[in-house]
């Protein structure tokens, strides 16, 4: 009997020695949180990668965070913390029902900058992440951040008024744009394809390829609801309201999101500058890659 007691001893301690010899491994990796919930049942991925001076990418709609992936190898080279927030409904965060409008979006952001404690970061936004960056800035002052950079941002207003003659865009085809999602969401991809470049030439098929990628794994009820929320907002006093220094980088040939509503922008916003992309579309962030990386580091880095 006291030979069995011995073993079990002998047995539980090897395996407990086992455990805290596996819980005291040398991490691999920084180890920080992918997912991080904004609210009960719904979690956000998060891309939070690198050291140092953090820069905060909100993408466009319907991507999600990957889309900055030859922005996170370059800046986490040159010693900066990159941290992209997938929106609820895109990408892989989790995809709920309800509500989705730049309140809730901006909501979710400061959420995840709370739990992150990030402090003094520059906050970018795409297309319609540039409009919910205005919210949050707006919303927040400025909270966690201290500068702001604008890409092919889908503001002040992305369809015209009558006291808004600026972009590409009417109600009613935006209305077009949501039956569209909700009866042939594959030919809304290519219609969206056809006009996301400068010409036909200047994002490789490749890249295409690779874009349509992310697009589809957006939830149909997300992207009808951003649609609706790019068709009715209006940021233009929200921009009226922000004084941190603020970069637009906007393409001339952007069929998406067109170059004069940059100029409104530039007009709205007390300190902005607005750095023209001559050769691109509204992929300028491939389209002028090296340009692109290069004027938002300069801006930082001021």
């Amino acid at each position: 009997m006291k030979n069995l007691i011995l073993a079990v001893v002998l047995f539980t301690t090897l395996i407990s020695n086992t455990v805290l010899s596996q819980t005291k491994r040398t991490p691999a990796s920084f180890g920080r949180e992918e997912y991080i919930e904004v609210e009960k049942n719904v979690k956000l991925h998060v891309t939070d990668l690198g050291e140092g001076e953090p820069i905060v990418l909100i993408h466009g709609w319907p991507l999600s965070d990957a889309m900055y992936e030859y922005q996170y190898a370059d800046f986490i080279q040159k010693g900066y913390r990159v941290i992209g927030i997938t929106l609820r409904g895109f990408g892989l965060s989790d995809k709920p029902g309800g509500k989705y409008n730049y309140d809730v979006f901006a909501d979710d952001i400061k959420v995840v900058l709370d739990k992150l404690d990030v402090k003094n970061a520059t906050i970018g936004g795409f297309s319609m992440g540039g409009a919910t960056v205005i919210h949050y800035v707006a919303k927040y002052n400025a909270a966690h951040v201290s500068k702001m950079a604008l890409f092919g941002a889908a503001a002040p207003i992305w369809t015209k008024r009558a006291d808004f003659n600026y972009g590409l865009w009417t109600k009613e085809d935006v209305n077009g744009l949501i039956n569209l999602n909700n009866t042939n969401r594959p030919e809304l991809f290519a219609t969206f394809g056809k006009i996301f470049p400068a010409n036909e030439t200047s994002v490789s098929q490749g890249h295409g390829a690779w874009l349509g990628g992310i697009q589809a794994q957006a939830s149909p009820y997300a992207m009808a609801e951003g649609l609706k929320t790019l068709r009715d907002s209006d940021l233009r006093n929200d921009l009226k309201k922000i004084t941190i220094p603020t970069l637009i980088l906007h393409g001339k040939l952007d069929k998406i999101c067109s170059y004069d509503l940059a100029e409104q922008m530039n007009i709205l916003l007390k300190n902005s500058t607005l750095v023209p992309f001559e050769k691109s579309g509204h992929a300028l962030f491939i389209e002028e890659l090296d340009k692109f990386n290069t004027e938002l580091l300069k801006f930082i880095k001021k």
